[in-house]
């Protein structure tokens, strides 16, 4: 698929989502519309796969008789391959295309097609108990409420809103049979970016901009792509940790892991795992408070990458004094800013050879109390951070403030120094939003490789120089961006105005004399 097919056919989805949500608002539309994409991606991959098994038989999937014993028993062994390859089922009649159709004949006495979507949903999920993959499909499709008011005020509008939706969807070629393109996961990649983009402040609860994304990815694979695992404790729709999986070495088996709070978004990143082939036994992603209850404290991480809430409100219990991702530091972040207490779980979780980029807010560079506390102990005794990139503002859905990445490794091969680069001032403007183009991301990786001076852009800071500014880790102390301003000549712009004022003594004389010739009288009035 060429890049413009790719730019149609993302173009082709917005086009449905927008067309059909009607007065819904868009992140309100974007579980219903991405979870039937998700739904038509299950069948279309279970058809194939179906077909695969069969094709020496010459039998299509689609052919078979549900209700006749042999065509029963054909359909009972194809799922006894397919929940041990693909994790999950479905029969003939449970097909996207199938329902679609079904939905399309209405006029001609067809029932209504919500009762079967609801039941093959559940079907789906049932599909899946008692087997390897059934806790990455449980509760899929809890956020596809098909009974809810937004879709309708009567069952038949409801109905006629959802065959739409089909009918639009089931029109378009995902190209699954393409092994080497991931143009429906690029295409769902995009759908949650403009749902996010439409959002407004809510977008930041479950997606980061896909150049954040890839600077964070490039970050932690730029110095060795052979990670075994990578790790991201806020993953929201799980953009952040695919992207890892892109920039890593192909030749290795990546484990992802993801912990999110929110019940929506975490469904959102199980699809998108799923959407993107990640195969079920490859990514663990759990819903919970990962500060209050961390769900992976058992493992180690090679990579890990998170764009955390910013400035969260968090619990702050004396009682995680004795949680050992805390105690150490002698001091808890504040309840009304959990940056810091992000940082010391990652911290606490990252293998000794692995290597950690997450997106802060600025003021976690600066402020003092228990986040300077934690910040000294971070840089004074465990000597982990290893560089500070200025990003520029407005680059974040929903909020103009200037961000920061912090990368942190246990093993540094830099041990008396700290990194820090500023690039807040190259971007480029599209609509509202600040976008770092590849050319500044690269720019960003190649000054961390390089790790050298250069001037108003990056800066190698010694350790005590650090320490000599108080363990204050603002950008602009160290990498001077400062621009003098042109030196004015007095004398000439003092000439310059003696010129303009005879200039304007001539030009009244003349004017003065165009009105007596008129007639006019002094004084003059104009």
């Amino acid at each position: 698929m060429s890049e413009e097919q790719r730019r149609q056919l993302q173009q082709q989805l917005w086009n449905i989502a927008n067309n059909l949500r009607g007065k819904m608002n868009a992140d309100e539309f974007r579980d219903y519309i991405l979870g039937f994409i998700f739904y038509k991606y299950l069948s279309e991959k279970i058809q194939r796969f179906a077909d695969e098994q069969l094709e020496s038989d010459g039998i299509k999937f689609v052919d078979l008789n549900e209700n006749d014993d042999e065509g029963a028993e054909i359909i009972e062994a194809v799922k006894e391959e397919a929940l041990d390859q693909l994790g999950y089922f479905l029969k003939p009649s449970e097909l996207f295309h199938a329902v679609a159709a079904k939905g399309n004949h209405q006029s001609e006495g067809e029932q209504f097609i919500i009762g079967d979507l609801t039941r093959i949903f559940k079907n789906i999920e049932q599909s899946t108990q008692g087997t390897a993959s059934a806790d990455e499909f449980i509760g899929l499709f809890d956020e596809l409420d098909l009974t809810s008011s937004k879709l309708g005020n009567t069952e038949k509008a409801k109905n006629e809103l959802v065959t739409k939706i089909m009918i639009n969807l089931d029109k378009i070629d995902f190209d699954l049979q393409n092994v080497n393109a991931d143009v429906l996961g690029d295409a769902y990649e995009y759908l949650i970016g403009e749902f996010a983009s439409g959002a407004g402040k809510k977008a930041g609860e479950f997606y980061t901009p896909q150049p954040v994304s890839a600077l964070l990815a490039k970050l932690v694979t730029c110095q060795n792509g052979k990670l075994k695992n990578v790790y991201d404790p806020t993953c929201g729709s799980g953009s952040l940790l695919l992207r890892v999986k892109r920039e890593a070495a192909h030749d290795y088996s990546l484990k992802i892991y993801g912990q999110e709070l929110n019940r929506t978004t975490f469904n959102l990143a199980r699809m998108n795992m799923i959407l993107h082939g990640v195969h079920y036994a490859d990514f663990d992603i759990r819903q919970e408070d990962t500060l209050e209850h961390p769900q992976h404290r058992e493992l180690r991480f090679d990579a890990i990458v998170a764009n955390p809430p910013f400035s969260a409100h968090w619990n702050a219990n004396p009682l995680f004094m004795s949680d050992d991702r805390f105690s150490a530091y002698g001091r808890l972040a504040p309840a009304t800013k959990a940056d810091m207490a992000f940082v010391q779980h990652m911290v606490s979780q990252l293998a000794d050879d692995g290597v950690m980029a997450c997106v802060l807010p600025h003021g976690v560079l600066f402020r003092g109390a228990a986040e300077g506390h934690i910040r000294q102990y971070l840089i004074e005794n465990l000597n982990y951070l290893d560089a500070v990139i200025g990003l520029p503002a407005n680059i974040f859905y929903g909020t103009s403030i200037p961000t920061c990445v912090l990368v942190f490794k246990k093993c540094r091969k830099n041990p008396d120094d700290v990194l820090f680069i500023d690039a807040s001032a190259h971007f480029e403007k599209v609509k509202t939003q600040n976008k770092l183009l590849p050319e500044h991301i690269q720019a960003i990786i190649d000054a961390y490789l390089n790790r050298t001076n250069t001037p108003k852009y990056s800066h190698v800071v010694t350790l005590d120089d650090i320490k000599a500014n108080d363990y204050n880790l603002n950008i602009p102390r160290y990498v001077d961006t400062f621009e003098a301003e042109a030196v004015i000549d007095l004398d000439s712009i003092a000439a310059q105005l003696t010129e303009l004022e005879n200039t304007s003594k001539n030009t009244d004389e003349t004017i003065a004399a165009f009105c007596l010739e008129l007639g006019i009288k002094p004084p003059f009035k104009i």
